[in-house]
């Protein structure tokens, strides 16, 4: 079987190097170009140093006969890859948070157009994929819903996209609003959180996390809760390796690794 080519879009980067050290592990991936604007070089020692790969501070430069592009930047940059992988026939898989809903429908119709697989998730652990789909199975249980996640301070959005995606997740199983209680004197502004349909959101920012989501069910006399930590980068390999493969088949947009996963 010939070895999936994979190129790394902001290869210089955390998520970047670790996509790059885990294709180099896997025997029907290939690590085939890397791209990012700190790029300085024409070329890159591979982390097992079994070789090297071309790299370029262009994407448009190295994506020729790549068969996958992975990308891990933001919501902007994230469509500029789609486009530029669009008009070269290379199918992508997207990591980035934040695409409104403009810029899914465009990335659905360039799929469509350019026949090849787009993949979107906002949370490629296996573990905070399942977190969602059982959070939605039981939220017609309960009335009451806290969500809070917590992440490193260089992530730019609040929330993340994987609590965006649980709190929907709970919203459409339970089919209506939770209740937000408000308190009568809120001493700091702010405190009880931002709200979705009632569910209470709250973002944590600092040095030592990587990504961590917990949801508090409540109801009378009881709680229940789910969380899921993911302790290193290491959490996505999996997902990500699995999203890269599914890549290659059936042209179309996928949004969330729960397709891919049977969900």
């Amino acid at each position: 079987m010939t070895p999936i080519k994979v190129l790394v879009n902001g290869v210089m980067g955390k998520m970047g190097q670790e996509v790059l050290k885990t294709l180099c592990a896997e025997n029907d991936l290939v690590p085939f170009a890397g791209a990012d604007i700190l790029v300085k070089d024409e070329s890159m020692v591979l982390p097992d140093n079994s070789g090297s790969m071309p790299v370029s501070d262009s994407l448009e430069e190295v994506i020729s006969s790549t068969d996958v592009v992975v990308d891990f930047s933001n919501a902007d940059g994230a469509l500029s890859v789609i486009r530029t992988a669009s008009a070269h026939k290379v199918n992508a898989v997207i990591g980035s948070t934040g695409l409104n809903d403009d810029q899914v429908k465009e990335a659905e119709s360039l799929a469509r157009e350019n026949q090849i697989c787009i993949i979107i998730a906002p949370n490629f652990a296996v573990g905070a994929v399942l977190m969602t789909y059982v959070a939605g199975l039981v939220s017609r249980f309960f009335d009451y819903a806290d969500l809070t996640e917590m992440h490193h301070e260089a992530k730019i959005d609040a929330p993340s996209g994987t609590a965006l995606s649980i709190a929907k997740s709970v919203i459409n199983g339970k089919d209506g609003t939770f209740i937000s209680h408000k308190a009568e004197k809120e001493l700091v502004s702010g405190t009880r959180g931002g709200t979705l349909d009632g569910v209470s959101i709250h973002s944590v920012r600092m040095p030592g996390l990587v990504a961590h989501h917990e949801l508090v069910f409540g109801a009378n006399g009881q709680t229940l809760t789910i969380r899921h930590d993911s302790i290193s980068r290491e959490s996505f390999m999996p997902g990500v390796m699995l999203a890269i493969r599914r890549a290659i088949g059936p042209p179309g947009l996928m949004l969330g690794l729960d397709q891919i996963m049977g969900l």
